[in-house]
């Protein structure tokens, strides 16, 4: 491996080579601690590199909560590889693998859109539009000028029966169309608390609209 450090995720998989302003410490505040320790204990003794994936899940929130920007530094992935007793270069590996970790800076409130077949066919493209009219960002992998959104494209979030979703963070809101997204934006813009995730349009888990058909309960 050569001497540089790998291009960066943000968010979705893709990557981008730009400066940034990597910090030169982090420890692992005592919630962090914790919460390691308590997903090592999951393993067998010396099999605590396998915790690799929700430790990175954890510095990747401490980040959150200290700076207001979900991501992992380099500094970061040491910290873990120290931890978990295992080579930095393998924490490398699997951050700048997986797409829900960013290896650079994000917005605020890290705006997923999946536009696969089934959110495209349901919609997607109006729930893409609201979130560019609302944040105003033209691209994908940007971040608005005033740092509180980051829009990213992904793919199959998994409710596919609830299309179009919509994630921010690690809430996912179904059942959305443009109006629905232009007033969840909103509300995070002004500051406003999060509007509950789920389906917006009041579906019971993955039953059709307007409540189940089969299975009812029936009153004596």
């Amino acid at each position: 491996m050569s001497g540089h450090f790998p291009a960066d995720n943000i968010g979705d998989g893709s990557t981008a080579a730009h400066n940034r302003d990597e910090p030169t410490h982090f420890a692992l505040d005592a919630a962090s601690e914790a919460e390691i320790a308590r997903h090592i204990t999951k393993y067998p003794p010396g099999r605590q590199a396998s915790a690799v994936l929700p430790a990175l899940y954890v510095v990747q929130d401490q980040m959150r909560r200290q700076t207001g920007s979900a991501w992992i530094p380099r500094v970061a992935m040491d910290a873990v590889a120290a931890r978990l007793e295992m080579p930095p270069i393998r924490v490398y590996e699997v951050a700048t693998f997986y797409l829900m970790f960013n290896t650079s800076p994000i917005g605020k409130y890290h705006v997923q859109v999946c536009t696969t077949t089934p959110c495209w066919l349901r919609g997607s493209d109006d729930v893409v539009a609201a979130c560019r009219k609302i944040t105003g960002i033209k691209g994908w992998h940007e971040t608005s000028v005033d740092g509180l959104f980051t829009l990213s494209e992904v793919e199959c979030l998994g409710a596919c029966v609830n299309a179009p979703i919509l994630q921010i963070d690690n809430d996912f809101y179904e059942d959305m169309d443009g109006g629905l997204t232009e007033q969840l934006l909103i509300a995070l813009k002004d500051g406003q608390a999060r509007p509950a995730p789920g389906s917006m349009i009041g579906r019971q888990t993955s039953a059709p609209e307007g409540g189940p058909t089969t299975l009812k309960l029936v009153s004596e």
